[in-house]
């Protein structure tokens, strides 16, 4: 049974998500989920589906105690599920190629420092885009930059406001993330034998 370690700073919504799918697989298992935020909707839903979840501060996470901690989990793959923190280059260097991200935008399009959220999709609205989606690339020293693994398209003809666009974007998310998390891993197997 492979790990999976989730970071997240919000609601969840994409995290529960995750567990839920890998809830019954007989493969690949979510260990843990690790937050910076004591108020988050995820440790909820990690305590209910039975994960455990470790709190940490941002002097935690760039200090090493955050990757030593990570560490103990053996994660297959870490996913970063609406975690609003850069990740350090000791744990992006710790695991390379094994850090991925969802961003609510075509990437490179509406990337960036403080791009998150309904920044994102007012953003979009603002520029008059017909369309977004989602972006899951693996996650390098810089946001948003590390290479795309997938993207997922959504038209924005029926959408008038940043709200409309957000529950379209999330939409898309909760179809497609665990699903290429799983491919990830499935992938990851076969290059292993």
């Amino acid at each position: 049974m492979k790990n999976i370690v989730l970071f997240a700073s919000g609601g969840g919504s994409n995290a529960g998500q995750i567990m839920q799918y890998f809830e019954s697989s007989e493969n690949y298992r979510v260990a843990a989920l690790f937050t910076n935020n004591p108020n988050a909707g995820a440790i909820g839903l990690a305590d209910k589906f039975g994960v455990p979840s470790v709190l940490f501060n941002r002097v935690q996470l760039e200090g090493g105690e955050v990757l030593a901690k990570l560490r103990s989990f053996n994660p297959a793959l870490v996913v970063l599920a609406g975690f609003l923190l850069k990740m350090p280059s000791e744990i992006v260097a710790a695991f390379p190629d094994k850090i991925v991200n969802i961003h609510p935008s075509l990437l490179p399009k509406y990337g960036g420092r403080g791009m998150y959220g309904i920044n994102v999709h007012r953003a979009v609205l603002e520029n008059k885009e017909t369309e977004s989606g989602i972006t899951i690339h693996y996650v390098n020293e810089h946001y948003d930059e590390g290479n795309i693994i997938a993207q997922h398209r959504v038209a924005l003809d029926d959408c008038s406001t940043p709200e409309d666009i957000a529950r379209k974007v999330l939409a898309v998310e909760h179809e497609y993330y665990a699903r290429v998390i799983e491919e990830i891993l499935d992938r990851f197997e076969n290059e292993a034998i």
